[in-house]
């Protein structure tokens, strides 16, 4: 992992300190809350449905054992609303039939990212401090930035991978982090990368996607995407370049964000992204991007080239920890292979959530934060701190935060295993259950969100309860199931090979059904968004129409065919007619449920 510099600490300590000042002179009612908002923005905090939101950084992914010791923290000594907040989130969820208000927790986002709900901003600057000293921020994880940089969770230790992305990641976060030209662009900008042969980052839905890659000559670069995202408009990326030598990426990004930032709509939010100006300029975007970089070159560009040094010097931090140090770490792991009731429990444990690794003596493990009574991703301050323990028994003190909202433990030893499922069932962490229907992708939705039209939470746990037995998930087979509670697609239902999305009706929730979607993967094919099969669900008929179109797809799939691969075959239409027919049933006997949002203010963070 990268070990912060002398300079990088002072950086974080002085933006904490800035921070305090800036909230101090809000409270005594010398800043305004206007403008106060987009400072407080670029550090972090939300004002969400009921109280503020923390979105804390995680560079593509990785935390180490100690932070997540101080994010654990964080969560038992802040993660708590006042009571009036509490009184008043508690009374709005009660009118809209909902009791998950969970305190003291922490949220694992599909960015790699941990959130908090519940921090009163009065203690906002108490937190950056808490931070601070574990090498965490929450700065570009909010406002019209470059944010916060995502990768493969399997970085660096794929069996599949070409080249690592993690120091090529950390460079360009150097770069990006608080970069002047760039800090007010015309919307967010997100940037993810990976090196192997699969596409697990979900490269061609980012503003810009980059995969490594070595050419003919064995010379690394960068196949350069640009233009991808979700939300109202959902653009699959275009290639801008097939092959960009690697010490160019930076003044080739400068060029494409320079482009944006110049040619990018200001006067209407939903078509600031990237992704419009592409769409709606085509090559013309391109030659000003590639115009824009030769301009660079022109102008002393070797100059902002990186260096083969700076490279070398930010790799040491990603090298992979001894064998030794791994057994010196686990020397109390009790290697007993499970026997009776609990082996077959184990061999699915090993088939779901342990993957191969680049060493053949190690293996990448997914512990797994969807479980019923949780929503998809949170773990409570007692649940981060176990986790930080097994990653310093099992996995050389470091876990990753997956797009998948889930922990994993990238060094474990394969003799380790099953002490590791042993410890990882007693943490309720266990359930084979990753890349099945219940490892489903949810955003907070209206819940907590205050730009949510609908709730996400009560039919993740809803499906997720009528999905317990392991058996018929096996039977079922691999499916993404993912969900969102407004279009800005935090759940990222458009890549669902089922996508679920919450829909405003005159102040009622409905949810819209899409099938067919891809994020890029080899499971799910070239990326693609899904395709709605007709008008919307009532909350109460959603769980049913999710399991008729399982059950049409268990009665036509064909030997060993995948949900997402029966959709291709088939089609939408015996899909459709099956969610239908729930329509019709639930309607006709009079079981629709309508269930009112509450009124809350317009956020536009």
């Amino acid at each position: 992992m990268y070990q912060y510099t002398d300079f990088d600490r002072e950086f974080i300590k002085n933006r904490a300190a800035q921070h305090r000042d800036q909230l101090e002179r809000n409270l005594s009612g010398e800043l305004s809350d206007d403008e106060f908002r987009p400072l407080r923005l670029q550090n972090g905090w939300y004002v969400q449905r009921y109280a503020p939101m923390l979105r804390v950084a995680v560079p593509y992914g990785e935390l180490a054992s100690r932070q997540l010791r101080v994010l654990a923290q964080i969560a038992r000594t802040y993660d708590q609303p006042s009571d009036e907040v509490y009184k008043a989130a508690t009374e709005g969820q009660a009118k809209l039939g909902t009791t998950h208000l969970p305190v003291r927790y922490g949220h694992f986002t599909t960015r790699q990212n941990v959130q908090f709900n519940w921090i009163p901003l009065t203690q906002s600057a108490d937190v950056m401090d808490l931070l601070a000293t574990a090498d965490l921020h929450g700065i570009q994880t909010s406002g019209n930035c470059i944010r916060n940089i995502t990768s493969d969770a399997l970085a660096g230790i794929a069996p599949d991978e070409a080249i690592d992305p993690r120091p090529y990641a950390e460079i360009m976060r150097q770069w990006s982090t608080l970069h002047p030209e760039f800090a007010f662009l015309p919307r967010k900008f997100k940037i993810a990368i990976t090196g192997a042969a699969e596409d697990r980052a979900a490269i061609a839905w980012h503003d810009v996607g980059l995969r490594l890659l070595k050419n003919a000559d064995g010379e690394v670069g960068f196949n350069v995407l640009v233009g991808g995202g979700m939300g109202r408009t959902p653009v699959i990326a275009s290639t801008l370049r097939e092959f960009l030598p690697w010490n160019q990426i930076l003044n080739y990004l400068e060029a494409v964000v320079r482009v944006y930032n110049r040619f990018g709509r200001r006067d209407n939010l939903y078509k600031a992204r990237i992704k419009i100006l592409v769409k709606a300029e085509g090559q013309h975007f391109i030659d000003e991007v590639e115009a824009e970089f030769a301009d660079i070159l022109g102008h002393d560009g070797a100059a902002h080239a990186i260096p083969q040094a700076e490279l070398d010097r930010v790799s040491v931090h990603f090298q992979a920890p001894s064998l030794d140090s791994l057994a010196q770490s686990t020397t109390n792991s009790i290697a007993i292979e499970p026997t009776g009731k609990e082996a077959g429990e184990y061999q699915r444990w090993l088939a779901q959530n342990v993957r191969a690794h680049k060493n053949p003596a190690l293996r990448a493990v997914t512990l797994s934060f969807k479980r019923i009574g949780f929503a998809p991703g949170d773990a409570t301050a007692d649940q981060l701190d176990a986790a930080a323990d097994l990653a310093d028994r099992f996995s050389a003190g470091e876990v990753r935060v997956t797009h998948e909202q889930n922990l994993l433990l990238p060094w474990v030893r394969a003799t380790d295993l099953p002490a590791l499922w042993q410890a990882a069932t007693q943490l309720g962490v266990a359930k084979a259950n990753i890349g099945l229907l219940t490892d489903m992708i949810t955003c907070p939705g209206g819940d907590l969100c205050a730009l949510a039209n609908a709730r996400s939470i009560p039919l993740a746990q809803a499906i997720t309860e009528r999905y317990q037995d392991l058996d018929e998930l096996f039977d079922i087979g691999p499916v993404d199931l993912h969900i969102s509670g407004c279009m800005n697609s935090c759940g990222h239902h458009h890549t669902g090979h089922i996508g679920v999305l919450g829909v405003d009706k005159d102040g009622r929730e409905w949810y819209q059904i899409s099938l067919g979607g891809s994020d890029g993967s080899s499971l799910s094919g070239d990326p693609v968004p899904g395709k709605v099969i007709g008008p919307s669900f009532a909350a109460s008929e959603v769980t049913d129409v999710v399991e008729a179109l399982l059950d049409t797809y268990r009665e036509q799939r064909t030997a060993g065919e995948t949900f997402i691969a029966s959709v291709r075959r088939l089609g939408l239409e015996p899909f459709k007619l099956a969610a239908n027919a729930v329509r019709h049933e639930t309607r006709d006997g009079g079981k629709v449920l309508h269930v009112h949002l509450q009124t809350a203010d317009a956020a536009t963070d």
